[in-house]
């Protein structure tokens, strides 16, 4: 008789005195297929047991109440059977006991999440106060060459070479490169505004009167870049090209997309009424009275407007390109402590029917530093590009007669010269 072991039918398995090992009772019918497979009976029956105590309504709220209780348990992976942790299966082994797997620590973020970017499908019609100038009105224009003005008192207008000051860091510095471009120094950051170093730019026939006030080799490192909006004459796209593509870019909504279609990897895009941060200087995006274009697919696409550059010490006011009304007055009322310095536009308002929709006159430019609070006013936006009907002398000679009209000291009225610089004192 041969000495053979049937693990499924242990249990009537019994070793007598003298090492031999009874042989199991025979079966016959289902009792005898289920002895001789006994491995696969038992499966069979704990996968049907299995289900019916986990499909039962009971343990289902049981599990779900103690999954709820223990979020942090991770579910082991399946070892193909159904019997319980250290049950003996039916080759006599123990089951392993399952543990849930340690938990991998999560991964750590290669980059800053982005913030989330903002689109305005609409555009900005609703933002302007006045109505866009009308195709006739452009024939008319064109027709009678009212932006044809002699230049023969280019030679005029006063150039200085003296380059960049030396600045301590704590006092502002303000340098006039032509048009709206200024080079201002505060809060120890190094900005450009709507810059333009080009000889001649798209929609102008003429090329610029005067050059550049500083020459594109002698600026110190740029730390930001503001934009008032897109016009030809304010954002520059050769200018734009020689600026390094990592330095932080200020611009109006909507205008994002024109500078990351071009590599720069900082830009900032800001809404009316809202800020942000470079280093320690906050800088505050602000309304104006003007509308943006620069094809006939995109008008009022992008937004318009001014910034409030604030550090520590100083205040100061970058216009833009704006017509007169009551944003200056809200702009006056969110900084009840004044303005040290506005820049302030005072050129391309002739022909007056026409242009008064989208820029100052002198005398409104006086009346637009008084609403917004500011101690001093520095001219811009004339003697560098023939824009409009008026003399090239005509801007700055009236802002001096309007300054002096509304009483204010002379020596607060900084009429500079292309290329001069004026220290802001603390």
């Amino acid at each position: 008789m041969s000495q053979t072991s049937h693990p499924a039918t242990a249990s009537h398995v019994s070793t007598e005195p003298d090492g031999l090992v009874e042989e199991p009772p025979r079966r016959s019918g289902w009792s005898a297929r289920f002895a001789t497979r006994p491995a696969r009976a038992l499966r069979q029956l704990g996968r049907t047991a299995g289900r019916a105590v986990r499909d039962h309504p009971s343990t289902r709220r049981t599990a779900m109440a103690e999954a709820a209780s223990s979020p942090s348990v991770l579910s082991a992976p399946s070892t193909g059977t159904d019997f319980p942790e250290g049950a003996v299966t039916p080759s006599g082994s123990a089951t392993p006991v399952r543990t849930a797997p340690p938990a991998r620590p999560a991964p750590r973020p290669r980059r800053p999440a982005p913030l989330p970017r903002r689109s305005w499908p609409g555009g900005f019609r609703d933002r302007l106060t006045s109505p866009l100038p009308t195709f006739q009105e452009l024939l008319a224009v064109a027709w009678h060459g009212t932006f044809r003005p002699g230049v023969g008192d280019a030679d005029r207008i006063p150039v200085h070479r003296d380059g960049l000051p030396r600045t301590t860091g704590t006092e502002a510095v303000v340098t006039w490169v032509g048009h709206a471009t200024y080079v201002v120094q505060i809060g120890g950051l190094t900005i450009l505004t709507d810059p333009v170093w080009a000889r001649k730019i798209a929609g102008i026939r003429r090329p610029r009167l005067t050059p550049p006030g500083v020459a594109w080799a002698d600026l110190p490192r740029i730390d930001a870049v503001v934009i008032s909006h897109n016009h030809y004459d304010h954002l520059d796209a050769r200018t734009v090209r020689r600026l390094p593509r990592g330095t932080p870019v200020l611009v109006p909504a909507g205008l994002r997309s024109w500078f990351t279609r071009r590599g720069f990897r900082d830009v900032t895009e800001l809404d009316w009424w809202e800020s942000t941060w470079v280093g320690g200087v906050r800088f505050d995006f602000v309304p104006a009275h003007h509308w943006s274009r620069r094809s006939i697919w995109d008008t009022c696409k992008t937004l318009w407007g001014g910034w409030v550059i604030a550090s520590d010490d100083q205040t100061i006011y970058f216009a833009g390109d704006t017509a007169y009304g009551e944003r200056f007055a809200q702009i006056g009322a969110r900084y009840p402590g004044g303005i040290d310095l506005a820049l302030m536009p005072v050129g391309a308002f002739e022909p007056r029917w026409f242009m008064k929709a989208a820029h100052v006159d002198p005398a409104q430019a006086v009346r637009a530093c008084q609403d917004v609070g500011a101690r001093r006013m520095a001219t811009m936006h004339w003697g560098t590009f023939v824009l409009s009907g008026e003399s090239l002398l005509a801007p700055v000679e009236e802002a001096r007669v309007a300054w002096a009209e509304a009483g204010r000291d002379r020596a607060d009225l900084w009429d500079l010269a292309v290329g001069e610089s004026r220290v802001l004192a603390p």
